[in-house]
């Protein structure tokens, strides 16, 4: 239990630490490319290295990580994890045209339909990697530990969020962010990590219900490529001062959805485990 501890702690320092170091490394290298440079490497790469390193180096299973597909018994979780995302954005979206909040004029969805689909191909690869480091390796080491659900929504929320405040203060282009959120760089922060808290519900019960990553990395990757696009790349526009409630990546809404979702999940792996074991 003590290793487990120490791993932990090493991991998380070095999650929070990835992205400031590349941004010193970007500082002292002269041109580096915009959303391209060597400081996001090591923002992108570190953890996920750290944590195939925790792994190799301490011999836990590939099936303790949940790299096994569990497919049996697991089917409808995986619909789910297919369906989540495209519905709480049409109920965003129709809750939107009726309050006059989104515009979808531009929604071509012939057009967004091949750039949702090009997106999944590089997304699946990512987020492999990704859901490998949050769920695979924190979630799965921190269940250890015995902490109880909410302490473990909150510090894998919490984690997996300050990993991403280096980007969105420093790597993510200013334009997307304002499109997205128009506030100041810090705040933006701040309402993202508790948007990213509130999604860590519905991930972390995904990956305990099934006991596999991959139905986390395809409920990642719809949203990456749905969500995303959707609002960055304009084809849908929020009426000012409304983002912070209705969009489909930020708002309160939004988010609110997510959180009922996640507990739902919650509700019925508790459900699940107690027919499988009903003393």
């Amino acid at each position: 239990m003590k290793r487990t501890h120490s791993n932990l702690i090493v991991f998380i320092l070095v999650v929070v630490l990835s992205g400031w170091l590349g941004v010193i490394l970007d500082s002292v290298l002269p041109e580096q490319p915009g959303g391209d440079s060597l400081g996001m490497g090591i923002w992108l790469l570190l953890p996920m290295l750290t944590a195939i390193i925790i792994i190799l180096a301490t011999k836990i299973s590939w099936k303790e990580i949940g790299f096994r597909p569990n497919f049996k018994g697991n089917m409808k979780w995986y619909l789910t994890s297919i369906l989540i995302f495209p519905i709480v954005t049409a109920i965003i979206l129709l809750v939107g045209r009726i309050t006059g909040w989104i515009d979808t004029s531009a929604l071509d969805l012939k057009h967004f339909v091949g750039v949702f689909a090009s997106t999944l191909i590089v997304g699946v690869i990512k987020n492999v990697f990704e859901e490998t480091v949050w769920r695979g390796y924190l979630t799965s080491q921190l269940l250890k530990t015995n902490l109880n659900d909410w302490k473990l929504y909150l510090i894998v929320g919490l984690v997996w969020g300050s990993w991403h405040i280096p980007y969105y203060m420093m790597f993510l282009p200013e334009a997307d962010m304002l499109v997205v959120l128009p506030v100041s760089r810090v705040l933006f922060s701040i309402v993202a990590i508790i948007n990213m808290t509130c999604w860590s519900v519905m991930f972390i019960e995904l990956y305990r219900i099934t006991k596999s990553i991959w139905p986390c990395v395809i409920l990642h990757t719809v949203e990456d490529a749905l969500i995303n696009p959707l609002v960055i790349s304009g084809y849908i526009s929020i009426a000012s001062g409304k983002e912070i409630i209705i969009s489909p990546i930020t708002g309160i809404i939004t988010s609110a959805f997510y959180l009922a979702i996640g507990f739902g999940l919650r509700k019925a792996r508790i459900r699940e485990a107690a027919i499988v074991s009903p003393d």
